[in-house]
């Protein structure tokens, strides 16, 4: 099983370690568990930073440094679904970081899932990394998803390549900001399935 992760930044330098750390932590993990082995490519798709972004990347060699000018984050996501090759497919912003053995618990539920999207659940965490609160996500529904809001968190969510990136799915690039919640109402309206799982991710 192989996961490919997005991870758009732009003068998130301050972050960025603690991100691509979490990743790696996850790479560790599958070398050390008897029965759950998986590969990782994660793609740092950087706009044009000027602070410390590629020096902090340079020091993680699990990860690809992609730098170059972009349309904005949801371009710059689109780049990296472009470039995918892993069987399931996700974004994790340079601010989010993986909970500890967050694949390894994903990947039981990747293994017998038929879904096109399958997402858990996630913490809130402060600027400084201090837990908030945590938030279970409810199993789909487009009613609630589209009526009231976005409930899906886009950190915690990944997608079969076979059927969501390869079929040419995309964000909108013209989105700035909730262009997770157009994604899944689209998604939704190409008959995708959606499965929440008890895992927390992030």
């Amino acid at each position: 099983m192989r996961f490919t992760i997005i991870t758009p930044s732009l003068n998130y330098a301050r972050f960025l370690g603690e991100c691509l750390e979490s990743v790696a932590k996850q790479l560790d993990e599958a070398r050390t568990s008897s029965s759950r082995s998986f590969d990782v490519e994660h793609f740092v798709i950087d706009g044009g930073s000027t602070d410390e972004s590629a020096v902090v990347a340079a020091r993680f060699p699990h990860a690809t440094w992609i730098q170059e000018a972009d349309e904005g984050m949801s371009d710059a996501i689109n780049k990296g679904f472009d470039r995918a090759t892993g069987d399931w497919i996700m974004w994790l912003n340079a601010d989010d970081r993986l909970k500890p053995g967050a694949l390894v618990n994903m990947l039981v539920e990747l293994e017998k899932t038929n879904a096109d999207v399958i997402y858990g659940d996630w913490d809130f965490i402060d600027e400084s990394g201090r837990f908030m609160r945590h938030v279970r996500a409810p199993r789909w529904s487009l009613f609630v998803h589209v009526h009231h809001h976005c409930f899906i968190g886009s950190t915690a969510a990944f997608y079969r390549r076979s059927t969501v990136i390869d079929a040419g799915h995309r964000l909108r690039k013209d989105f700035c900001y909730v262009m997770d919640g157009e994604f899944y109402a689209r998604l939704h309206a190409a008959g995708k399935k959606f499965q929440h799982v008890g895992v927390s991710v992030q």
